[in-house]
């Protein structure tokens, strides 16, 4: 599948580090260093935009080493970007540790998956089919 991209970032385009991998390292485009403290979120751009096909949705997703590492998560994780969208990409980092992480210009902060997606048609009804679960949620089938 191709997709059209924009790169003003500079820096390599997103790439499958293996050869199994689902997502792409998405990397922070930046004037100078961003220093997220305890808490604290933050906008980070990546100097891509692209045109999906219809159809397609890329998602963006926590590096799992920045999670582990540093306590760096996507905040609204994963970020939906919409076949539509034809701005720069911004990825919406939190810092979820104790201690304060410095985001540097060309570091890797995300990963995207590009996936096919299906639109639903709505069809009103009175009942729905039973099911062995029912409306059991939150915990029903159990811890072990």
């Amino acid at each position: 599948m191709k997709v059209k991209i924009i790169n003003r970032s500079g820096r390599p385009l997103p790439a499958y580090q293996t050869e199994g991998a689902a997502g792409m390292d998405l990397r922070a485009c930046l004037e100078g260093p961003v220093t997220l403290g305890p808490l604290e979120r933050a906008v980070i751009k990546t100097g891509l935009f692209m045109e999906l096909p219809l159809g397609y949705e890329a998602q963006v997703r926590p590096r799992s080493g920045l999670a582990a590492k540093q306590g760096i998560g996507v905040l609204n994780s994963p970020g939906t970007i919409d076949a539509d969208y034809r701005g720069e990409i911004g990825v919406i980092l939190v810092n979820l540790s104790n201690d304060p992480v410095t985001v540097s210009d060309g570091d890797r902060i995300a990963q995207m998956v590009i996936a096919r997606h299906e639109r639903a048609e709505w069809v009103e009804v009175e009942a729905l089919n039973e099911s062995v679960r029912g409306a059991g949620g939150f915990g029903s089938t159990g811890k072990k």
